[in-house]
């Protein structure tokens, strides 16, 4: 997968930012697309997928149960 994404769950990174979540999302659309930067045709889809993704990650970070952390 793509090694440019970092761990964003606690204890690896303490608190996760908005931003944090964005880049890990934009690369994962990015790999999976096989675009750096789409066409301008591609650019709303593109953005999308990047939101929801992040709007996911942001759902499963919040909602994971970290056992053995105080």
């Amino acid at each position: 997968m793509c090694r440019s994404i970092k761990t964003l769950r606690p204890p690896a990174t303490p608190e996760a930012t908005d931003d944090d979540m964005r880049a890990a999302a934009l690369q994962y659309v990015r790999k999976v697309s096989g675009f750096r930067a789409p066409a301008a045709h591609n650019r709303e889809v593109f953005d999308q997928a990047v939101d929801d993704i992040t709007a996911a990650t942001a759902h499963l970070l919040a909602h994971l149960e970290v056992r053995g952390r105080k």
